[in-house]
Parts: C-alpha cells; sequence; structure tokens
C-alpha cells in the first residue's frame, strides 16, 4: 500500500478514547493475517465499482518541532467523482485553500485565494491521474489511496505484518479495524461492516521519526450524490490569471 500524505501539513494525531466495556488488547505479531488481506481486497474492489459518489474529509495534524513539541492543526477536503475520470477536489484550512478539477480531458488546480489557475491536458483514469500529478508537478490529491486501492498499485505484497483489531463504531457505522505494518509506517483502518465495505477512518503513524506523529482521517460518503458533470469542468472566475504548472526539476528538488 502506498500511503501518501493527505494534505502537505498534516501529520496528524490519533486521539484515543475509553470504552465502555473492557477489552482485551490484540497481541503484537509479524505474521500477515489473510483475512485482513482480503479485507482490503474486498474494500478496494468495491470502490472500483462504484460509479458516482462523494466524500468528505476530517483531517487533524501535528507538526513536530526540533525539541519535539508538537503543534496540531484541521483542515478538510470534499471530493465528487465520477468513475473513471472525472473529479473536483476541494481542500480547505485556515493556512490556505485550493480546488482540482478534471473533466476526463483537462486537470485544473485552482487557488481561489490568489485567483490563480494552472491546466494540463490529461486523458488517463484517475488511478493514473493522481501518480502522474505529483510525480510531474509536485500536486498532490487528497485521499490518493482511494484510487489505487482496488489497483496493482495498492501493493499489497509490500504489507509485513497485519491483524484485526476488532471492531469500533465511526460515527452510526459499525466498522472492523486493521492494522497494518510496512516499512516504518504502521498503518489502521476502520472499513464498514457489510455489502458497502467503505473506509471510514485511516490512521498512519511515521516510526521512522521517534516522535511517532500521526495523522488521522475520518471519512463520510454519500452514495447517491445530486451533482452534475458540469461540475468537473473547471471555468476560470472573474479577475482570475492563468499561470505556467511547470513540471518539477528533479535535479533540484523543486519545480524547473
Amino acid at each position: 500500500m502506498k500511503l501518501k500524505k493527505l494534505t502537505p501539513v498534516l501529520v496528524a494525531l490519533a486521539l484515543g478514547a475509553p470504552g465502555l466495556h473492557a477489552q482485551t488488547s490484540p497481541s503484537r505479531s509479524n505474521a500477515v493475517d489473510p483475512a485482513s488481506i482480503q479485507a482490503l481486497k474486498d474494500m478496494g474492489a468495491y470502490l472500483r465499482s462504484m460509479q458516482r459518489y462523494s466524500v468528505s474529509t476530517e483531517l487533524t495534524g501535528e507538526r513536530v518541532l526540533a525539541d519535539g513539541q508538537k503543534l496540531q492543526h484541521t483542515a478538510a477536503a470534499e471530493l465528487e467523482v465520477a468513475s473513471p475520470n472525472q473529479l473536483r477536489a476541494r481542500m480547505y484550512s485556515a493556512r490556505s485553500q485550493r480546488e482540482i478539477y478534471y473533466d476526463g480531458k483537462m486537470a485544473t488546480l485552482y487557488t481561489p485565494q490568489q485567483k490563480y489557475y494552472s491546466s494540463v491536458e490529461f486523458d488517463g483514469p484517475l488511478s493514473v491521474l493522481v501518480t502522474k500529478l505529483e510525480e510531474r508537478y509536485g500536486v498532490e490529491i487528497p485521499l490518493y489511496d482511494l484510487f489505487t486501492w482496488g489497483t496493482p498499485a495498492a501493493a499489497l505484497d509490500k504489507i509485513e505484518s497485519g491483524m484485526n483489531a476488532g471492531q469500533d463504531f465511526i460515527g452510526p457505522d459499525l466498522c472492523n479495524h486493521y492494522a497494518f505494518r510496512q516499512g516504518n509506517v504502521d498503518w489502521q483502518i476502520w472499513i464498514s461492516v457489510g455489502n458497502k465495505p467503505l473506509p471510514r477512518k485511516l490512521v498512519i503513524t511515521n516510526r521512522g521519526d521517534e516522535a511517532r506523529p500521526q495523522s488521522v482521517t475520518l471519512m463520510d460518503w454519500k452514495l447517491k450524490p445530486g451533482f452534475k458533470d458540469a461540475v468537473f469542468k473547471f471555468t476560470p472566475p472573474k479577475g482570475s490569471t492563468a499561470v505556467e504548472l511547470r513540471p518539477l526539476d528533479k535535479s533540484k528538488g523543486g519545480a524547473s
């Protein structure tokens, strides 16, 4: 699984809450539970079968200062999707806002505060778009993994350990809770029980940093959204300015 940061500044903190009933903590094992991997496959297959949906996210994050102190931040995102190749994503935080539009022919990045927009031609599916935008331009789409689960890019063979950690409620939904270890990353996912196995919560812990920063994402879904295809086509607002979206200069670690 290629796990991505969900916003540029967010590496979030999971907040624990006491349960109403005492539970026995699952034991740590380096074994990969086949049923847990199958749960990821089933979730990915369901995500790939969805034709039109919207999903909103709440993100809580932290930055770790040089002296180890942690500073917490929040952000939110809203995505409207029509598979296989239409997307509108809007990201909000106190620091910045940005929007991404993709109508199957043109991808556009828009910053409402500055009224700048950049467009590039593209005609691939969303699973390829999210990869190419990051590789070529350093543009990250929130909830990147929603478009790679259920595809070869998910790379489930890279998972080193996996287990079923029981069940929890995320909002009104009863979810199966799974925990995985992959390189320097521990990650947990809560998948709704039933015939619509949707991811409802994702927690990522960076073990490569001794401060163990975490990211937390909560997801709310609308499976019968009311949007029209017109939402995917970007129309420059009055007073906006077109700017060139330059490819990354990888030799310098930035845009050319």
